[in-house]
């Protein structure tokens, strides 16, 4: 079930009162979008990095911007050993640069280096989605090497059973349900506002001494 929605921005164009104390307390770190194939991270993440006022970054586009060709043509030609080693060198890249918001390829989070850098450098929020919603979302896309030969629906099935439990080890979850990605944008938002606000009263109440 996705969080309860957040409020837009004000306005004006400017960020709503709420959504500027969330930057105040991001503060240089990135909003790091996982999750699978057609969950909506790039579509989900230029929208919410609107809405904050940061730059937006894909982490896929990177990765072919640095190689000078194409993921399937990184996957064809070097294969997916060397395109992972690759795709961990310029997620920790990214991460340097932040706040951003920052959409990851669906296997960067398996990665133990890369999630070490996402808990150190970021936030991170698993779009969870249906194993249907992925589906329909991934059959309009002809970019993903893992998805390209055989029955889409049961690599799917077998990514999210390898992948579910690791995507868990998220921050957040926010489930990227059918509907508009501003919903989901909303979504996202309240649940960073949860997360800091409760982050921000953890460090406010310190446990009470056991000293007499």
């Amino acid at each position: 079930m996705g969080a309860q929605s957040g409020r837009g921005k004000a306005e004006g164009g400017g960020t709503s009162a709420p959504e500027s104390l969330l930057l105040e307390r991001l503060g240089t770190r990135c909003i790091v979008l996982v999750g699978m194939p057609g969950a909506g991270k790039s579509s989900v993440g230029r929208r919410l990095a609107k809405r904050l006022g940061l730059p937006f970054m894909d982490a896929d586009e990177e990765i072919e911007r640095a190689a000078g060709m194409s993921i399937p043509e990184i996957f064809a030609s070097r294969g997916e050993v060397e395109f992972r080693d690759g795709e961990k060198r310029v997620m920790i890249r990214l991460l340097q640069g932040g706040p951003i918001v920052l959409a990851t390829g669906g296997g960067a989070f398996m990665n133990a280096d890369t999630r070490a850098a996402v808990a150190r450098l970021g936030v991170s929020v698993w779009l969870s989605a249906d194993l249907g919603v992925l589906l329909r979302r991934v059959r309009k896309r002809t970019d993903r090497p893992l998805l390209a030969e055989g029955d889409p629906a049961e690599k799917l099935a077998r990514l999210l059973a390898a992948r579910g439990d690791t995507y868990a080890l998220a921050d957040l979850t926010v489930e990227s349900r059918d509907a508009t990605h501003e919903a989901v944008v909303d979504d996202v938002l309240a649940a960073l506002g949860t997360h800091f606000q409760r982050k921000a009263e953890g460090q406010a109440s310190p446990a009470p001494s056991s000293a007499p």
